[in-house]
């Protein structure tokens, strides 16, 4: 038997601690809560939620907290997932828009989600002219 089916057998792991070397998979509840920020390192907030799409099964955007103290006054953006990447040895996520342009974007009232299905669409004609 090899270490594969033995593991998922056995529930115990016999093989590298780190198989997920170079990183290819995170668990949702690991991403929710990570800090996003830009190549300059200017925070950009954090990760509050993840929109999946259930008939691809693929994320289609992420929600980003970004503004205010201790959740009041914060805004939040739906980020597609093709704009943001992982940086596997800081343990965040980057995006590539300066601090600036977030606090002028367009975001929503994190009481009041929009309709997810427009406000996608919206979001992403935004961010694509933005990039």
């Amino acid at each position: 038997m090899n270490n594969l089916t033995e593991d998922n057998l056995s529930g115990a792991n016999h093989g590298p601690i780190l198989v997920n070397t170079p990183l290819r998979f995170l668990t949702a509840s690991s991403v929710i809560g990570d800090k996003v920020r830009n190549e300059k390192d200017e925070n950009l907030g954090v990760i509050k939620d993840i929109m999946l799409d259930i008939t691809t099964g693929k994320i289609d955007y992420y929600v980003i907290e970004f503004g205010g103290f201790l959740g009041i006054g914060a805004k939040y953006f739906a980020i597609p997932f093709r704009l943001l990447r992982v940086d596997p040895e800081k343990k965040d996520f980057v995006f590539k828009q300066r601090k600036e342009v977030l606090e002028k974007a367009p975001g929503f009232d994190p009481e009041h989600w929009p309709d997810t299905n427009i406000h996608l669409d919206q979001a992403d004609n935004y961010w694509s002219f933005m990039g």
